[in-house]
């Protein structure tokens, strides 16, 4: 699955011709209101989030098939995912792309801080180049 869980996006880009999806699928999600956008980044699981609630896609791409660290980096990066979802009401979303987590939990640490306006086209952005690798792995 490119897009997770996301009912009101996915049924706009169904309205697309299939080979312009991807290629338009940033447009789509930026055009759309902001609560249908919420939802697109609230269906990406957590950074972090227990394994057994990922898909197999996200399983691989957060490095659970990899050693990621230590329970402090969990505990850590579970909290600052707490404070960004206060900030911003929305999920925080990167394009991990096999990082290892105390990576990514430095981009999330500096990100936290970002107006929330750019935080959004930011992880629509983030979103779009997850499912553009997963496209091409599944197509390699």
């Amino acid at each position: 699955m490119l897009f997770e869980r996301a009912p009101s996006f996915v049924g706009r880009l169904r309205a697309v011709p299939a080979g312009d999806r991807l290629n338009r699928a940033e447009e789509i999600a930026l055009a759309m209101p902001e609560a249908e956008q919420i939802e697109l980044l609230n269906a990406h699981p957590r950074i972090g989030a227990a394994p057994a609630t990922v898909s197999a896609h996200s399983y691989r791409e957060q490095g659970y098939d990899r050693d990621q660290g230590t329970a402090d980096l969990q505990a850590r990066l579970d909290r600052l995912n707490d404070e960004y979802e206060a900030r911003n009401g929305f999920r925080f979303v990167t394009f991990v792309n096999r990082r290892p987590k105390a990576q990514v939990l430095e981009e999330l640490r500096e990100r936290i801080e970002r107006p929330r306006e750019e935080e959004l086209r930011r992880a629509a952005h983030e979103l779009v180049a997850i499912a553009r690798d997963r496209w091409r792995r599944a197509d390699a």
